[in-house]
């Protein structure tokens, strides 16, 4: 983890989660892909879970007042049934086969939302039933192949939130399950003193990140906000496509 090209990616990936924590739509999930390019995915991502935890410590102060208790209420009880199951299943589980058929379903929804008549629908209450389900698939995602965000976001953009309320409430979920992911991690090895050291240097670009992102969100008008959430979702889905295929 040294040269050039590892500091300039490790940096860029570092803003790419500031700006995701700070409520800018799915560009997080393009950070392990981008560390990737330098360095193993599963390196990438043991290297990064401690910037992405303490970006989630200052998104948290941002959007505390901002979330919706009834939605993280049930995520919050699957998502560790979803890791849970990715730690049991880490060697048997096809990362392709998951990252493929993620990819087609979130290009589907998304579709869907771009080619349908538009309506005003008044904001809908969270169901368990399609809380528990998406939430564990987002545990479990989130854990294999660090794709949680295209099931969270089937299962919470038809409840119509506010902008803020969520982004404040995408920012709670993750934080939690970054925290749970902690411990399987360390028990399959990924958190090393050399990651923690290297991390620490990559969070001082990712807080900054955190503020931009947090500025940008609040002057975002509201229905571009969920315009560029639907194509951020279209085009993640597609990469994810696009990966899967290229690891069969």
């Amino acid at each position: 983890m040294d040269g050039v090209s590892f500091w300039v990616a490790a940096s860029l990936a570092a803003i790419f989660v500031g700006m995701g924590k700070g409520g800018v739509p799915v560009v997080s999930a393009l950070a392990v892909p981008l560390l990737a390019l330098v360095i193993s995915p599963v390196a990438a991502a043991g290297l990064l879970l401690p910037v992405f935890i303490v970006a989630d410590v200052f998104g948290l102060i941002a959007y505390r007042k901002s979330v919706d208790w009834r939605v993280l209420r049930i995520v919050m009880l699957a998502m560790p049934i979803g890791v849970f199951i990715g730690y049991l299943t880490v060697d048997l589980v096809s990362e392709a086969l998951v990252t493929i058929i993620l990819g087609l379903i979130g290009t589907v929804f998304a579709l869907s939302l771009m080619l349908r008549r538009p309506v005003r629908d008044a904001p809908r209450q969270p169901r368990w039933g399609p809380g528990l389900f998406w939430g564990t698939i987002t545990g479990f995602t989130s854990f294999v192949s660090h794709s949680g965000a295209v099931p969270y976001q089937i299962f919470v953009l038809p409840l119509r939130m506010p902008k803020l309320v969520f982004a404040g409430t995408v920012i709670v979920a993750f934080a939690y399950i970054n925290a749970i992911k902690l411990i399987p991690y360390y028990l399959l090895g990924q958190l090393s003193l050399t990651n923690l050291k290297t991390a620490a240097i990559l969070m001082i670009p990712a807080v900054l990140a955190v503020a931009a992102g947090v500025k940008l969100v609040r002057i975002l008008p509201e229905r571009q906000f969920f315009q560029l959430i639907i194509w951020a979702l279209l085009l993640l889905s597609l990469k994810l496509l696009w990966d899967g295929f290229q690891q069969i």
